[in-house]
């Protein structure tokens, strides 16, 4: 027999990325009492992962569970960019509600449209977080406008449409449901989700069923699978089965290890869990996001829908460059090797395949964010190798060849939307909408193939002068649009190894911009700048003055230099050719072509040309 739980609420924040998800779960744990009066709590404490705190964003969803009024609200904050589009799909069937945070300022945003559409196709109640509200600039009237404009154009139901508005500023902590209206705390939005959010429900009586939507990994306990409570009752020691709806034949039993439900930032043993309880569950070999554990009698499968197919890959090789094994601790391809393959543990997104060399992994992603951040994650960690280039990957249906296909927002002011136009029409993208934005802005709307945008962002930046917002979403799979031209500048490649000294590097600065200081050491076919016309040139950088009786050693002292481009790792995949590879170390981002040897560089620009 069906029923409802209702000392439980199941709820996902989502939004836009920096439209403050995060900084308003740190207000829902504060004012529910989740920590001691006199401890000590950093700002945005949900973004637990070095990476997350330096960038400000969200990688990964993170569960917590607040209780108000003796009810427990079981929290998911997901990510806002399109990257980490993953996590926010699977952890939504996790959920009964969805909580919709849209800035005062900006209003709807292209993440903003796919989150909420995945929230209304599966057919979640929304309340409406008009955030930021004390912004100078705030506009939340048109914001409400333009929230209600997006549930129409994604054919929310009526019941979807009447959603709750709460209007809150995350930062101060204050909620209200009035737009003239004040606040002095959080509870408004503690009442709204009690009030819209549906008790979740479930079968009592029937032998229990958990659909594993996240996985977290620890070197002690292995594999942790979390999930909600479908139905029935689980309890340690019980016999299951691991079932998969897209693997039929898949049949694993298993015995439940332990179990932990939420609490606050904690997770707390247990000794069983009941329909709608959010849990994690250690014990378990091989358990995958998708799978249900279902008990031993009447195992069944839950729906569970496919994850997103990854649209960008790279080649991570073992570093060969001159400088390898002198700064990394993990350098061997058996290192690499297992660290790509744990990553798999937590990140169903990603996709890692062995090629015909023991030295190549090809890694696969939703982007490029979603990549350079497991390549920062694995130097961080001790890891040195190499990395390709970025190439999109294809599909083929009825003999025609297809490419993801992105829909780029553009904000800038409209002096620059001619370079903007003209730029991105160049890399094969169609403007589908141009119209006045807030803030003196021009809003652009282009259908972009996703290998157009390769490079583009440091580009972006340069012709906007910094004023520029850029923000992409995928949209699908469409016919391919034809080639599109390379880089248009080459590199200024290093001539032989040693150390930069400021008199070649002088001399080479009269060729483009570089990419190093004095006093760095290279090595011969290293990319040291970048050439200011098409083609690579080399250049000496380590070539010191000639001395002589008539010459003072500190004539040197009046050359002056331009201060080196410090390219990050994004911009260093994002410059790089398909002959070139970015080399990755715990200290260094390097640059070099994969033929380091000049001559047979040569020979083999020439057999390609022919």
């Amino acid at each position: 027999m069906i029923q409802a739980r209702e000392d439980i609420r199941n709820v996902a924040i989502i939004a836009h990325v920096d439209h403050g998800k995060t900084t308003l779960v740190d207000e829902l744990l504060k004012q529910s009492g989740a920590f001691r009066q006199n401890q000590i709590v950093r700002e945005r404490v949900m973004d637990s992962n070095d990476l997350e705190r330096e960038r400000g964003i969200t990688i990964l969803a993170k569960n917590t569970a607040v209780f108000y009024k003796n009810i427990k609200i079981n929290i998911v904050d997901t990510p806002g960019h399109a990257d980490f589009g993953g996590e926010v799909e699977r952890v939504l069937k996790m959920v009964n509600g969805v909580i919709l945070v849209v800035d005062a300022f900006e209003g709807p945003m292209p993440q903003t449209k796919f989150v909420l559409k995945n929230a209304l196709d599966l057919d979640l109640p929304v309340i409406v977080c008009i955030n930021k509200i004390d912004r100078p600039e705030a506009r939340p009237k048109d914001v409400v406008d333009e929230v209600l404009e997006l549930f129409f154009e994604l054919e929310a139901s009526e019941d979807q449409i009447e959603a709750p508005f709460v209007y809150t500023s995350a930062k101060k902590g204050i909620a209200f449901v009035e737009l003239d209206g004040q606040g002095s705390n959080m509870q408004p939005l503690f009442d709204a989700i009690l009030e819209s959010i549906p008790a979740p429900r479930g079968d009592f009586e029937q032998d229990f069923q958990v659909l594993i939507t996240t996985i977290d990994y620890n070197d002690y306990v292995g594999r942790i699978g979390i999930g909600k409570v479908e139905n029935g009752k689980i309890s340690v020691n019980d016999e299951a089965v691991l079932v998969n709806i897209h693997e039929p034949d898949k049949r694993i039993k298993a015995k439940i290890g332990k179990l932990y439900e939420f609490d606050g930032l904690s997770r707390v043993e247990v000794q069983s869990a009941a329909v709608g309880s959010i849990i994690a569950i250690s014990g378990i070999e091989g358990i995958r996001i998708g799978d249900t554990i279902c008990g031993a009698n009447t195992p069944a499968a839950l729906p569970f829908s496919k994850i997103s197919e990854p649209t960008l890959a790279m080649n991570f090789l073992v570093n060969d460059s001159p400088f390898a094994g002198t700064e990394g601790t993990y350098v061997t391809s058996r290192h690499l090797r297992e660290r790509l393959f744990r990553e798999l543990n937590t990140d169903v997104s990603l996709r890692v395949e062995e090629t015909d060399t023991t030295e190549v992994f090809k890694v696969s992603g939703r982007g490029e964010l979603h990549l350079s951040i497991l390549i920062e994650n694995m130097r961080r960690e001790g890891y040195e190798f190499q990395a390709s280039k970025p190439e999109v990957l294809y599909r083929t249906e009825n003999g025609v060849l297809l490419e993801p296909i992105e829909i780029v927002t553009i904000d800038v002011p409209e002096e620059f939307c001619g370079v903007v136009i003209e730029k991105l029409g160049a890399r094969k993208a169609e403007l589908t909408q141009m119209s006045p934005s807030k803030g003196g802005y021009t809003r652009l709307l282009f259908d972009i193939p996703a290998r157009g945008l390769i490079g583009y962002r440091t580009v972006f930046l340069t012709d906007t002068k910094g004023n520029g917002i850029m923000n992409s979403i995928f949209k699908g799979f469409e016919p391919y649009r034809g080639d599109i031209s390379s880089r248009q500048q080459g590199s200024l490649i290093a001539y032989e190894s040693g150390e930069a000294v400021p008199y070649g590097l002088y001399n080479a600065q009269e060729r483009g911009e570089l990419f190093i200081g004095p006093g760095e050491k290279v090595y011969a076919g290293m990319i040291v700048g970048r050439n200011a016309r098409g083609g690579d040139i080399e250049v000496n950088v380590c070539k010191r003055k000639q001395l002589t009786n008539m010459r003072s050693s500190g004539a040197d002292d009046a050359l002056r230099l331009t201060t080196a481009i410090k390219m990050s790792l994004e911009q260093s995949l994002e410059f790089i050719a398909d002959d070139e590879l970015a080399e990755i170390t715990p200290t260094h981002l390097r640059m070099r072509k994969k033929i380091l040897d000049s001559t047979k560089r040569m020979r083999a620009n020439r057999a390609k040309a022919q």
